[in-house]
Order: C-alpha cells, then sequence, then structure tokens
C-alpha cells in the first residue's frame, strides 16, 4: 500500500531547533509517522518532548547552543543520539536565526552568529550524521532553507546568504551521496508566522504587502510543512535528492 511508504517506523530522527514553531511542528509529525526522535535545542524543549511521549514515541534531548558549538561538539551530539537511540536515520536542520540591520551598517557580531547557526551548523551536523548514513546503508538529510534562498530580502544580509548558502549545500551533498541512498533534500517555508517573522507582522504596512502577494491569502502556519517533512523523511521520497521544495502559499509564482 502507498501510504505504508510514507510510514518512519523504527527509524530514529535528529531535529535542531524544536522547542518551539517549525523545528516543533517537524519533530512531532516524525514521532506522529513513527519515529523516535531526538531534540537539539539550546533552550527548553520539554513541551515537544512531551508532545512526542504523548504518540508513544522514544525521544532524547540534547542541549547545544549552535552560536558557539564547535564541530567537535556537534559530531558528539551525533553519537550521544546514536548511543541513546540505537541509531540515526533522518537529521532536520532546522535550527536559525535572524538579525536585522542595513547592509552598510551590519554588526560583525550578528554576521558570525547569523552564519554559525544557519550554515554552520548545518554543514557540521550534516557531515556527522553523513557519516553515520553512509556506513549503515542510507539516511534522510533535511535542511530549512527560506524564500531568501530564492531572493534578496530587506536588511537581512547574514540570513539571505546563509539560507542561499543552505540551498547550495544542499544540492552539493546530495550529488555526493546520493548512490549510497543519502539524500539530501530542502524545504523553503515561505512566510511563516513564526518568532522570526514577528517583527514583519507586527509592522502593519509591511504585513499587509506581504499578505497582498500570497495567492494562499494567509500567513503559513509549522502545521502546513508536516506533511513535507515526514514526505522527504520517508521511503516515498526516495528517488527524490538535491531538491529545493517551497511551501509558501504560492508566494514565488506572484
Amino acid at each position: 500500500m502507498i501510504l505504508d511508504s510514507f510510514r518512519l517506523d523504527g527509524k530514529v530522527a535528529l531535529v535542531t531547533g524544536s522547542s518551539r514553531g517549525l523545528g516543533q511542528g517537524a519533530a512531532v509529525a516524525l514521532a506522529e509517522a513513527g519515529a523516535d526522535v531526538a531534540l537539539l535545542d539550546r533552550g527548553d524543549a520539554s513541551a515537544t518532548a512531551a508532545l512526542i511521549e504523548a504518540t508513544g514515541r522514544r525521544v532524547h534531548r540534547v542541549q547545544r547552543d549552535l552560536v558557539s558549538a564547535t564541530p567537535d561538539e556537534l559530531s558528539a551530539a551525533v553519537d550521544e543520539v546514536i548511543a541513546e537511540l540505537g541509531g540515526l536515520d533522518i537529521l532536520v536542520n532546522n535550527a536559525g536565526t535572524i538579525r536585522r540591520a542595513p547592509a552598510a551598517e551590519y554588526p560583525l557580531g550578528d554576521w558570525d552568529d547569523v552564519l554559525a547557526v544557519n550554515l554552520d551548523a548545518v554543514f557540521h551536523l550534516s557531515q556527522a550524521a553523513g557519516r553515520h548514513m553512509l556506513a549503515n546503508g542510507g539516511g534522510r538529510i533535511i535542511n530549512v532553507a527560506s524564500m531568501l534562498s530564492f531572493q534578496g530580502g530587506i536588511l537581512v544580509p547574514a540570513y539571505t546568504a546563509s539560507k542561499h548558502a543552505v540551498a547550495g549545500l544542499t544540492k552539493a551533498l546530495a550529488n555526493e551521496w546520493a548512490a549510497a541512498r543519502v539524500t539530501v533534500n530542502a524545504v523553503a517555508p515561505g512566510y511563516m508566522a513564526t518568532d522570526n517573522t514577528a517583527p514583519l507582522r507586527a509592522d502593519e504596512d509591511r504585513a499587509a504587502s506581504i499578505l497582498s502577494r500570497i495567492p494562499a491569502g494567509r500567513w503559513g502556519e509549522a502545521s502546513d510543512l508536516q506533511g513535507v517533512f515526514v514526505f522527504l523523511a520517508s521511503d516515498a521520497a526516495a528517488y527524490v535528492t538535491g531538491a529545493v521544495i517551497p511551501v509558501d502559499g504560492g508566494w514565488l509564482v506572484r
């Protein structure tokens, strides 16, 4: 049956930035599809852990601050998940941060922090997880890109640079690892009602301008991404790799 190919029973997933928002939605969706889930976050992911436990799946929490975590610390986090949950089949690189300022005045510290979380950690976690997946017959890596993987944005040079890079990294890793049955894809959320977009939604003129361009006529929710995460993590997407999939209510085609 086709629906069986979407099941994740017996799989282990690691989701970063999982205490709320899109990461929480992804983690819960993977658990509902049958996966045990590890949560990597710098904050308190207890609410997400409780939602996963309610599905009957196992959960393990790993605390790391991706701004300051070294490559060795991120590799150790992957090793911890494998030791605690018995393997690692799915990695969702969801954690992200954004800092807004005019490009001519953009603070170096903000640039470094955004690139550390949005790009460096994505690579180092993918590298550590990829080594395990390559040795174990396959796996799924899902990165979270952005509309600013395609566009330039306003007042967000570091975020835009990082999300363009995530799209490129997704394709580069997909090329190298596809023959070993490790797929690497990205989900590009549109304008979602999350903490990152709170300043935009609080600006009446900017919010109205954004909303007027979304054919679906609304901001996205975490639940709008859950099906795509499950699909890309599952056997149903075994022949899908190197893709950057917009989930944007039609924003890009307007």
